[in-house]
């Protein structure tokens, strides 16, 4: 599959959200990646599902909705009726993930799995074949604007060596420090969904870094 890309709104304008989204409208993106947090699991606080429902009124492009919060299994179906098409949980959150994917699942939106720089991607191998996106966190989650962790590139093609090995259609999404530096090494070693924050909304064109991003491995990815 090509590759896709997912601009972080927690990286916009805030004072102009309506005006950004606009532009991830006009752009090759293929997603909308919203990071939500609660100053629990993460020592941030973001957006709610009322804020998520404005964007999903403005957004044209499916909503990927990344739950960085405890419990996570008490707000699937709100922000599932706010408009997510992608919701994923924190590995390290989920004491019965297997079950909170099946709760996604019945939702009809797609089920992932976030993993913190610290664990391993084994800890997926009994549920692999439940998930849809697999998300690598390659910054400490909580914050935009952290410099990319590089072992992220080992876990990546230990996952992605899983998936082809299961003939798994999972899709590997890579989520922090994710720019026009690395996304192709990212790419070659098994990611197929580039989640970009400060690269594309603290750029000078941003359109045009989403564009450059969609081509980059163009003539050499599987398509």
């Amino acid at each position: 599959m090509k590759h896709l890309i997912a601009p972080s709104i927690l990286a916009a304008d805030f004072g102009n959200l309506a005006k950004d989204i606009e532009m991830v409208n006009q752009s090759r993106a293929d997603y909308l990646h919203v990071d939500i947090m609660d100053g629990r699991f993460v020592p941030n606080i973001s957006f709610g599902m009322d804020i998520v429902k404005v964007m999903n009124k403005h957004c044209e492009k499916p909503l990927d909705v990344h739950l960085m919060i405890v419990e996570p299994e008490k707000y699937i179906e709100a922000f599932r009726e706010a408009g997510a098409e992608i919701i994923t949980v924190h590995y390290e959150a989920c004491p019965h993930l297997h079950r909170t994917l099946q709760q996604i699942k019945a939702t009809g939106a797609k089920a992932g799995v976030a993993l913190n720089p610290h664990t391993p991607v084994s800890v997926l191998d009994d549920v692999l074949e439940n998930v849809d996106l697999v998300c690598i966190m390659s910054v400490n989650p909580g914050f935009g604007g952290q410099k990319f962790i590089y072992r992220t590139l080992h876990k990546v093609e230990k996952l992605y060596e899983q998936i082809i090995t299961r003939n798994l259609s999972t899709v590997i999404e890579i989520d922090g420090g994710v720019g026009l530096q690395n996304a192709e090494s990212l790419l070659k070693a098994g990611a197929r969904v580039l989640v970009a924050g400060s690269s594309v909304f603290k750029s000078e064109n941003p359109l045009d870094t989403i564009s450059r991003m969609k081509d980059i491995g163009k003539d050499t990815l599987m398509v």
